[in-house]
């Protein structure tokens, strides 16, 4: 495979969803190499989340920082899903892909003639990677913060004796977009075998509350329902709680078992500590974490963060700094997960890929403006003359040529 080419170069994928999840399986294809054509709503201005603008950037772009986090590489093409020219155009690239991502609200894949029994008569290849809401029995439309507060997140999330929290990312549109790709790719893999395409639904229901994992199970299995507990863990002590140390700074511990706990004692300078009756099982200091906390609160404190976080890891006591999210982009370790324009007013804005460092990505655009390709994709996919084109822009189904933002 030549370099920079990626494993899914030969697939065409064409994505007829917005927001986070379907688009993050949209880049997903196109960072491994896929060619994918992003369509775009003309009457509704394309992807909703080109308008979601901090007051910080420039309002005459229509590339917003959050739509950028998830439509690297792709093509947008954008056209009047209700003109029935335009919906032939679409038709006839549906055709040719190998994968069809779509997120629509209940109902309004039928009222377009995009639903998938339509699209797969026209391509019984097709993969159709559907994200829902609530599956297709409910007509109910998801959002991640609906779906962060009624499958249990937001209940859990924050502090004791506090109030339920939503998390500050869409990990309900994530999670459920990491579900989809694995549905996607088992079943590009059985297609292999079969020729065969089908029909590939993830609810945002589902992916949450096959998400919530250990806590679900400490209630199934243990009868125990969940507590907000801060960064507390509900099985393990210490792990996920947070300290400040003399210099101001916070780090998390993380220890998983009692030798661990033995080692971070011994960091401490308090190695008689693991030995006590009460401490030095992670029974013992589940049932006695408060006072253990105060204990730890205390040596923690007596260190300036960067030796200790060393003498930790030194140890093999997980251990870690509390980072800001541009301290967390900047470890050197994680340099290998950004993304980077090359060129043009683009040149240096960064973007985090989907896919891990190992993987043979291949080179990708930034996100694209509104409706750039798309007298490109329409001539060279599915093959309109360029008169045809002129004539559907004069009547207002397509994106007229020479209006669209340059890379």
């Amino acid at each position: 495979m030549p370099q920079n080419q990626g494993a899914f170069h030969d697939l065409l994928v064409v994505e007829l969803a917005s927001v986070l999840a379907g688009p993050s399986v949209g880049q997903f294809f196109a960072e491994m190499g896929a060619t994918v054509i992003k369509i775009e709503n003309l009457r509704s201005r394309g992807d909703v989340t080109r308008q979601w603008k901090l007051s910080s950037e420039d309002p005459s772009r229509d590339v917003s920082a959050y739509f950028a986090a998830a439509n690297w590489g792709k093509k947008s093409v954008c056209l009047d899903l209700a003109s029935a020219e335009a919906k032939r155009a679409v038709y006839d690239l549906v055709a040719k892909a190998d994968v069809v991502l779509v997120s629509f609200k209940p109902g309004d894949a039928e009222k377009l003639g995009m639903e998938y029994e339509t699209l797969s008569a026209k391509n019984p290849r097709l993969l159709y990677g559907h994200v829902t809401g609530y599956g297709n029995e409910s007509k109910r439309a998801g959002y991640d913060a609906v779906l962060q507060a009624e499958a249990g997140f937001m209940y859990m999330n924050g502090e004791k004796g506090g109030g339920p929290v939503k998390m500050p990312v869409a990990m309900i549109d994530l999670m459920a977009a990491h579900q989809l790709k694995e549905g996607l790719l088992a079943a590009l893999y059985l297609r292999e075998k079969t020729g065969q395409g089908q029909y590939v639904e993830v609810s945002l229901l589902r992916a949450a509350l096959s998400s919530l994992a250990n806590q679900a199970t400490n209630y199934l299995v243990a009868g125990k329902a969940p507590e907000r507990m801060g960064s507390e863990h509900p099985n393990i002590v210490p792990y996920g709680t947070v300290y400040t140390t003399a210099d101001g700074k916070e780090l998390v511990l993380a220890v998983g078992d009692d030798r661990q706990f033995s080692s971070l004692c011994q960091v401490l300078g308090e190695p008689a500590l693991a030995g006590q009756e009460m401490y030095k099982t992670n029974k013992g200091r589940v049932i006695n974490r408060v006072a253990l906390n105060v204990r730890l609160s205390e040596l923690v404190n007596r260190f300036e963060r960067e030796p200790l976080l060393q003498a930790l890891i030194q140890q093999h006591v997980p251990a870690g700094a509390v980072h800001t999210v541009p301290e967390a982009l900047a470890q050197p370790l994680g340099l290998g997960q950004l993304l980077a324009g090359e060129n043009g007013q683009w040149q240096g804005v960064r973007q985090v890929a989907f896919t891990a460092e190992m993987v043979t990505r291949a080179e990708l655009s930034f996100p694209p403006g509104l409706g750039q390709h798309t007298w490109e994709v329409l001539q060279e996919v599915a093959g309109l003359t360029s008169q045809e084109l002129a004539r559907m822009a004069g009547q207002g189904q397509i994106y007229p040529a020479g209006s669209e933002n340059e890379n």
